[in-house]
């Protein structure tokens, strides 16, 4: 009897302790709750701490209260000037009334899902009115607080506050990157031609620059070296003279050395001339004798 009475109060014991278990439930500060009752909800509750639910007849729902980040899917725009461009987005929320959450999206995955579609039919809405260089000028700011505006009043409806969005990058697409990437090494290419033309042009300038200064030098050069020789030469004649004049006899015998040296130098030298000739008249009387052998 004792056995079964103990069993009997340790099986009330357990359910008691699962029935308190399953009547409490804890909020964390990071967290929000709302009771829902067979599927339906009947609170909703911020505070945080340790709070009170009907067993087996409410459950509890927890959502996230802090700043939440989402990605949006990369969407091809175009842009008012009929530019293509390729955005990548992302946007930065915060559920602020479960109820109307649970009530609309039920859960995170369907409110990313909803605001994937916001977020792309508002930057189509927003950028699709502005010029490319629009977007990624100074006035990219206030186009991102046009779009966080639009996709805050349609978000709204889902219980959720949208705080940020924000362009990470804006591409062109593949085709058009590539188109411009060719544009610009044309144009790249384009400017080396014409920068090495233009070097061509100022070498050849510099090289007549150097060729007429060369060619200046040596006429220069050449002019003084003639007024030099010149100088020489009638230095010389003036010496010659003044030595001519100081013995006039001996300045010709030296001069007929000089012509018997360059004359008679070589073996092979022939010269047809008088006997009597005046370039052998420092040989004595050779004439005469040259005379008198022939006619002997």
């Amino acid at each position: 009897m004792k056995r079964n009475l103990t069993i009997g109060l340790s099986v009330v014991t357990v359910i008691a302790i699962f029935v308190l278990y399953n009547s409490f439930f804890t909020v964390h500060q990071a967290a929000q709750a709302l009771v829902l009752q067979f599927g339906k909800p009947v609170d909703v509750v911020t505070e945080p701490g340790l709070h009170f639910k009907i067993p087996f007849v409410q459950d509890v729902a927890l959502f996230d209260r802090r700043v939440l980040e989402f990605d949006a899917p990369k969407e091809e725009i175009i842009a008012s000037d009929q530019k293509r461009l390729v955005v990548d987005a992302f946007t930065r929320y915060r559920i602020v009334n479960p109820l109307k959450f649970f009530q609309t999206v039920n859960n995170e995955a369907v409110v990313r899902t909803r605001l994937a579609a916001i977020i792309n039919a508002s930057i189509r809405q927003a950028l699709g009115n502005v010029r490319l260089n629009d977007i990624i000028s100074g006035e990219r700011a206030a186009l991102m607080a046009q779009i966080r505006d639009i996709v805050n009043n349609e978000a709204d409806d889902f219980g959720i506050d949208v705080i940020d969005v924000r362009i990470k990058r804006g591409d062109l697409p593949e085709a058009n990157s590539e188109a411009v990437f060719r544009r610009m090494q044309t144009e790249r290419e384009r400017e080396a031609k014409e920068l090495r033309a233009e070097g061509a042009e100022e070498a050849q300038k510099l090289r007549a620059i150097a060729d007429r200064k060369r060619v200046i030098l040596i006429a220069e050069a050449k002019k003084l070296a003639q007024i030099t020789r010149g100088e020489g030469d009638s230095t010389a004649i003036r010496i010659f003279a003044d030595a001519f004049g100081q013995d006039v006899e001996f300045f010709s015998f030296y001069r007929s050395m000089e012509a018997y040296s360059e004359a008679l130098g070589s073996d092979n030298t022939t010269m047809v001339l008088s006997p009597d000739s005046e370039f052998f008249r420092y040989f004595g009387d050779i004439g005469g004798k040259l005379q008198g052998d022939a006619a002997d």
